[in-house]
């Protein structure tokens, strides 16, 4: 996994990714005591970065391999990233998706094309298991959600926008903060930013319960979450770090920040307030940090990167009755 994959697979990207604009404003700099600077992957396609690296994944395929189709787990963001990127190349898509998901994830995945195929998540049935089993079965590709390198090369591609666009406003350093789940955006940000804009520090941000990354940073070592379901930032929740995502991690980033689901809350209606973009929770968790966490970051600037914006409607209710 290297810096010349995520220029390949931003080649691969160009003309079809949107290059997403960094986003400010002096309401959201007085609640952080800084500037804050956003980067809306909530306004890519499909709602999410996950496009980056679904259509990365896609398109390294050879032309016999994306024949046969491909095959995603993911709770949402993933799925609809794989399934309009293989629609959009022809091929077949099989999603496997917890029957605990948000409803309008699975009804915008099959609606794209792909083919649903849910799993009991709250009963312990493992996605990997079942997604394994129909891969051997049908001779599909397994594109996994973050510990897969051409994904983790395509969201990589999000991290060299920021170093350019925030070289364009003068901004050189500071911390860089990223909604972090199985750490494949996190990752691929990090290395691209190494390369690019070396003076920035990537700090993942995860859900209070859902930390395994900040404490495997801690321990050093993998450190699993107790469980994997149940909380509003569904999108970031995943059982542990990757085998690929985690040693980059461990020497790029600095340490984990964690946020409560208030605070992703009351970031969310704030992202819609002031900045008029939609966010949901696992997606606004970054800039929960950025506003909320200002004691433990560094330097004047800091930059938040939103990463979906899939959110129910009941949920972003809940968001704007409470805090706006």
């Amino acid at each position: 996994m290297n810096i010349d994959m995520i220029r390949a697979a931003a080649t691969r990207l160009e003309g079809h990714a949107r290059r997403t604009p960094l986003l400010t404003s002096p309401f959201l700099d007085e609640i952080a005591g800084r500037r804050v600077i956003v980067k809306p992957e909530c306004l890519q396609h499909t709602g999410s970065f996950k496009f980056r690296g679904g259509w990365s994944a896609v398109s390294a395929l050879d032309e016999a391999t994306r024949k046969r189709g491909v095959i995603a787990y993911s709770s949402g963001n993933h799925a609809q990233g794989v399934a309009y990127a293989a629609a959009q190349h022809g091929a077949p898509a099989v999603i496997v998706m917890p029957n605990d998901a948000p409803r309008l994830k699975i009804d915008n995945t099959r609606a794209l094309g792909a083919e649903v195929v849910l799993y009991d998540r709250p009963g312990g049935q493992a996605r990997e298991e079942v997604g394994g089993r129909i891969a051997e079965e049908r001779g599909l590709t397994i594109i996994r959600p973050y510990d897969e390198p051409q994904v983790i090369a395509g969201q990589g591609t999000c991290g060299l926008e920021i170093a350019a666009q925030a070289a364009e406003m003068g901004v050189t350093s500071g911390d860089v903060l990223v909604c972090c789940g199985g750490g494949g955006l996190t990752s691929g940000i990090a290395l691209a930013l190494e390369a690019d804009a070396p003076a920035f520090r990537v700090r993942p941000v995860e859900p209070q319960g859902f930390d395994d990354v900040a404490r495997s940073l801690t321990s050093g070592q993998i450190e699993h979450n107790a469980k994997t379901s149940g909380g509003l930032c569904d999108a970031i929740i995943t059982p542990a770090p990757g085998e690929i995502t985690f040693p980059i991690l461990s020497r790029l980033c600095g340490p984990g920040i964690v946020v409560t689901e208030d605070e992703a809350l009351h970031a969310m209606a704030l992202a819609f307030l002031r900045l008029k973009i939609v966010v949901e929770p696992g997606g606004a968790v970054a800039l929960a940090a950025a506003l909320f966490h200002g004691d433990a970051i560094e330097g004047d600037d800091v930059v938040a990167v939103t990463t979906g914006g899939n959110v129910d409607a009941e949920v972003f209710k809940q968001a704007l009755d409470r805090f706006a």
